[in-house]
């Protein structure tokens, strides 16, 4: 890899790192900041669906624009949503300004789905899934210090941590601005405007769907996007209610978990496909997720929590970012950033339906159900991958199966 390259990777993970710093830096303070303003709890979770919905709707329109115009302004529009968001969240005056804010920031979000077309337009295939690992790292990064940061921000009032997430995106929008060159070169962004097959239009983002080495991708990270997302969204209230761990001791296993994520998407994730296929990898750790998945529904020690979030700290690390990797393999170039896009949209429905599933299977069937649930979901992202995926070798642009897909 050239010093060009190298330069932009570590341009683009200092960009993730830092836009969910700023965004870890809020996240925990909202139910507080909406409570000063008079919210119900009904209300407090709603901010949650309205960011998400945004998100649901605007990651396929920006990653297909950004096919078309280029990463690098779709970027800057990102970023620049993202810092308005912040600035109405601190101005707020009002819980409606607080729903507004959120709802800029998933309008005009997409940050990570950019990041990833990004990297898979400055790299090799045989060298994407490593890239793509750096994006997990930064991601994990940020969640694990912002917090902490938010934490000790919000001692000098709920208003400061966004308006310090703020700071640290307008140092991402200088970033772009300055040192961050487009990654797609004039001639291409010029063909694929005038192509119909890129135009933005519900059809070609539902042709994904239909395509036979896609589709499977795709519905494989839906059921990993539920399963996960149960499991992670409803932790701290198992962590509370079952385990019965303080907030303090919630948080360092969180922390614990993160640094697991860190530690095999940023370094592992490269050797593991020097050694085995992706396809093989992926099969691996959905068996891993199913299994220990299953088991976190009926722990009730912590030293035995411990011990299997390794390997569900190691599945979701792997197959997150592998995932990703396969569909950026699957498509032509120019339909990847819709299809990221689209990837992120089916995650964003988990993330807005798993929190109010997990309290309901909790509070009228118990713990237990909620890792069996989580567990069926992965058994059928194991079908999905044993009956589609597996049987061809790992995807390039050039393969048999997208040939086939295509046609």
């Amino acid at each position: 890899m050239d010093k060009l390259k190298k330069r932009q990777l570590i341009l683009i993970f200092a960009f993730v790192f830092v836009d969910l710093l700023g965004y870890s830096l809020i996240l925990p303070l909202l139910p507080y900041y909406a409570s000063d303003f008079g919210a119900t709890i009904t209300l407090v979770g709603l901010l949650g669906t309205v960011n998400g919905l945004g998100q649901l709707i605007a990651a396929p329109v920006i990653g297909r624009l950004s096919d078309r115009y280029g990463r690098r302004p779709l970027l800057i529009v990102a970023v620049s949503g993202t810092i308005l968001g912040f600035l109405i969240l601190g101005f707020a005056k009002s819980l409606w300004m607080i729903f507004l804010s959120r709802a800029v920031d998933g309008l005009l979000g997409g940050n990570t789905a950019l990041a990833r077309a990004y990297i898979t337009d400055i790299t090799e295939p045989q060298d994407r899934a490593k890239s793509l690992g750096l994006i997990g790292a930064a991601f994990g990064l940020g969640f694990i210090i912002g917090p902490v940061m938010g934490g000790f921000l919000s001692l000098a009032g709920l208003d400061v941590p966004a308006f310090v997430a703020a700071a640290l995106s307008i140092i991402n929008l200088i970033g772009i601005i300055f040192w961050l060159p487009e990654s797609l070169p004039p001639e291409d962004r010029q063909q694929r405007r005038t192509n119909p097959h890129t135009a933005f239009n519900l059809s070609n983002l539902l042709d994904e769907f239909r395509r036979p080495c896609v589709g499977p991708l795709l519905l494989m990270t839906l059921f990993y996007g539920f399963s996960f997302t149960l499991f992670q969204s409803n932790f701290s209230l198992y962590a509370k209610e079952v385990l019965k761990l303080s907030v303090q001791n919630t948080g360092l296993v969180l922390t614990y978990v993160g640094l697991l994520s860190v530690i095999v998407q940023g370094f592992a994730i490269g050797k593991l496909t020097k050694k085995f296929k992706e396809r093989t990898l992926i099969t691996a750790s959905i068996v891993a997720l199913a299994i220990t998945l299953f088991i976190w529904g009926f722990t009730r020690q912590i030293w035995v929590l411990l011990i299997i979030l390794a390997p569900i700290a190691l599945g979701a690390g792997i197959l997150n970012t592998l995932l990703s990797s396969q569909l950026t393999k699957a498509v032509y170039k120019e339909d990847v950033g819709g299809t990221l896009g689209l990837s992120s949209s089916i995650q964003t429905v988990a993330q807005i339906t798993t929190p109010g599933m997990g309290g309901l299977i909790l509070s009228t069937l118990g713990p237990w159900a909620l890792g069996v649930t989580s567990s069926i979901f992965m058994l059928f992202a194991f079908l999905t991958a044993i009956g589609k995926v597996s049987r061809h070798s790992d995807l390039d642009n050039q393969s048999p199966c997208y040939q086939q897909a295509a046609n």
